[in-house]
């Protein structure tokens, strides 16, 4: 059985793990579980917590949400009074909400799903519990919002469906005799139409076919390019020695951000690493990981498979001191 294959299996029984735990299970160092356990999750086959435990993230199998709630323990007091709130409500109005539980709902990310409403011409937001479905949610909602189901109004006077019908027959028996004129003619355009409609539809599958081919084909070269950019990450990593502490694809084949721990002669230090899939990387790249860098409080180490830009190159060498570029 390949590892990744082990890491799923032993998920399926345990629940969501931690790095630590998968490093222990494979006989690993933690820097190669935890390089396996973010490819998993790049591929959409493990899914990663926002909540943390050691300052590590939970790895989990879709399915195994509700097992989550078990390390609510690690959260904060503002952010468990939230968890709470949701929990026994299962929809909460954000504006109605205290600013201190406004902000907490925003963190629990792994419990809170947000839901934007368009009432009354405005826009307000909605936190749905993770578990809550779609459908309990919109009758909270509705509930909330006083939204009430208004019956359509089916009542006919007797009297005037009674007039209606007899002018009907009347009208009827009036077009009875051009009616049976045009029936030969009528006859003949449904078979023209009928031919019509048979030619449109084999025209149709035929299209269908085609595309649903060129998508297939798309689907699988995007997938065989995401997997070569991970990879290669991957390798420079390990070759580098760099341990994977926590990982988030921002977009699939092109952006992945990790905090990484890298050695150095005083121990291991934590960076700030962002990964682009580009050519060229120019100067507002460099400016966007270095802000991220500084909002995180960490170092960064930019990476792609490209180089930079003339201005990109400038800026590095003087503005942003902080901040490291290496080519994969």
């Amino acid at each position: 059985m390949e590892t990744r294959d082990k890491i799923i299996e032993i998920i399926k029984i345990k629940g969501p793990v931690l790095p630590v735990q998968i490093s222990k299970e494979i006989g690993s160092n933690i820097l190669m579980a935890s390089a396996h356990l973010a490819e998993l999750t790049a591929s959409s086959k493990l899914k990663i917590s926002t909540i943390k435990v050691g300052g590590s993230p939970l790895y989990y199998l879709a399915g195994q949400e509700s097992m989550l709630q078990k390390y609510t323990g690690n959260m904060n007091d503002k952010e468990k009074k939230a968890f709470d709130l949701l929990s026994q409500n299962k929809v909460l109005k954000d504006s109605e909400q205290e600013p201190v539980v406004r902000v907490a709902l925003r963190e629990i990310k792994d419990f809170a799903k947000p839901l934007s409403v368009n009432y009354n011409n405005s826009k307000e937001i909605f936190w749905k519990w993770y578990l809550a479905s779609n459908e309990e949610a919109e009758q909270l909602i509705k509930s909330q919002l006083r939204i009430l189901e208004k019956p359509a109004e089916n009542k006919i006077d007797e009297k005037s469906a009674e007039k209606a019908q007899q002018e009907s027959k009347e009208q009827q028996k009036t077009e009875e005799k051009p009616m049976q004129q045009t029936q030969k003619q009528l006859k003949e355009k449904k078979e023209s139409d009928a031919s019509e409609l048979a030619n449109g539809e084999r025209a149709l599958r035929a299209s269908q076919v085609t595309r649903t081919r060129s998508q297939v084909t798309r689907k699988y070269k995007k997938r065989e390019t995401e997997d070569i950019f991970l990879k290669d990450i991957l390798r420079f990593f390990e070759k580098n020695k760099i341990g994977i502490i926590d990982t988030e694809t921002i977009k699939k084949n092109s952006e992945i951000d990790f905090i990484v721990e890298i050695p150095s002669v005083v121990g291991n230090l934590q960076y700030y690493c962002k990964a682009k899939n580009k050519k060229r990387v120019s100067d507002s790249d460099l400016s966007n990981a270095y802000v991220k860098g500084q909002f995180k409080k960490l170092p960064v180490i930019l990476i792609a498979p490209g180089d930079l830009s003339a201005k990109a190159q400038d800026m590095a060498g003087k503005e942003l001191k902080n901040l490291t570029f290496k080519k994969i």
